[in-house]
């Protein structure tokens, strides 16, 4: 396998709600948007919004099941401040925030939060891996 992930599919108990979310709250410019699905460029990349029964049923396996799932997004900004205030916009917009903006033990400053449908995305300011 070569080292690349092409799409992230998040599945979602609402479209609308999911897309209003990425889109207004967070600024995200859809790149496609279907009756079933929404596509987000991110670089290289997709992030897709998938009814989750659908999503399911793609996958062969039950759409039941909560809780931790092992998996957390991530997106690094250029300061700490910046980890605060997309953390607030997240929170206001309909997200939930999870773990406030803080320092953290490798050096940099972070927090959590979740969108409508639980999906964790940390938010980091990282100096060792320092943006343009």
């Amino acid at each position: 396998m070569e080292p690349r992930v092409s799409f992230i599919t998040l599945g979602v108990a609402d479209l609308a709600v999911s897309l209003a979310f990425y889109r207004d709250t967070l600024g995200l410019v859809p790149h496609q948007v279907l009756d079933e699905v929404v596509f987000f460029n991110f670089g290289a990349m997709r992030l897709a919004l998938f009814p989750r029964q659908l999503l399911a049923a793609d996958a062969g396996v039950a759409e039941a099941g909560s809780g931790f799932r092992g998996i957390a997004l991530a997106h690094n900004v250029r300061s700490p401040a910046e980890v605060d205030e997309l953390l607030a916009m997240a929170a206001h917009g309909g997200g939930q925030l999870i773990k406030p903006g803080q320092a953290v033990y490798w050096g940099g400053y972070a927090g959590y939060f979740a969108d409508p449908d639980g999906h964790l995305w940390e938010v980091a300011w990282n100096p060792q891996f320092p943006l343009d």
